[in-house]
This record gives C-alpha cells, sequence and structure tokens, in this order.
C-alpha cells in the first residue's frame, strides 16, 4: 500500500550522508536524486522507497507531532545494526531495540532533523 514517505530537511547533504550509512544494512540505495532537492533510497524497484528534501513552500522543516517513518527490517540483528548507525551517526535514541509485543520487534530514533523513525522485524 505504501508508495514512499518523504521527510523534510535542513541540511540535504547531511542528511544524505546519514541515510547512505543508516539504510545500507537494509540494502537500499539511492534509486533517484535531483541534488538541490531530494533523495530518494529503495532496496527493491518494486518496494516502498523513503526521500528527504527541502519543503516545497521554501519555509524551514519541521518535525510533524505524532509521525513517524517505520523501516522493515529483515531480522533482528538488522533492526539492531540500523539502530547501532543511526546513533553512531548522531541520531537521537527514541527507544532501544526490544521485543514490543509478541512478533514485532523494533528500535526508535529521531535523525539528525528531528524526524522520528522506527527499524523493526514482524516475526518470531
Amino acid at each position: 500500500m505504501l508508495a514512499y514517505a518523504t521527510l523534510g530537511t535542513k541540511d540535504l547533504q547531511k542528511a544524505a550522508a546519514f541515510y547512505d550509512a543508516v539504510l545500507a544494512p537494509l540494502g537500499a540505495t539511492r534509486m533517484m536524486e535531483e541534488p538541490d532537492y531530494y533523495i530518494a533510497w529503495a532496496n527493491s524497484e518494486q518496494g516502498a522507497g523513503l526521500g528527504i528534501t527541502y519543503p516545497f513552500n521554501k519555509e524551514a522543516a519541521t518535525v510533524g507531532n505524532g509521525t513517524m517513518v517505520a523501516l522493515q527490517g529483515n531480522s533482528r540483528e538488522q533492526v539492531d545494526a540500523v539502530y547501532a548507525k543511526a546513533l553512531e551517526l548522531g541520531a537521537t535514541d527514541e527507544g532501544a531495540p526490544g521485543q514490543r509485543w509478541p512478533g514485532f520487534y523494533a528500535a526508535y530514533f529521531r535523525d539528525l532533523d528531528g524526524n522520528k523513525l522506527n527499524c523493526c522485524y514482524m516475526g518470531e
């Protein structure tokens, strides 16, 4: 159902370096890019993507209250790797990796612009 999600940024190149590294454990690479406006990543041509952009209205990028993007991991180890890489690169902790309920393992963090994300694995 989800085609892609886009997050605003104040510094496209700094955010791009962050997401290049954070999304690498998920096998995601840049799939679309307009260097002065946006960059998007995906790990397949058919799957959902994640983009970062300067806001179209030229106003400051802000964080949505209650807004979060969930990244799909293929294992608990992949969730742990994404979370660790995000924190290593300056993300802030919003919930360490762990079992949230049976069949749902997740870790939560905020990127360099304050956008909230999680990486989750659904399975035992």
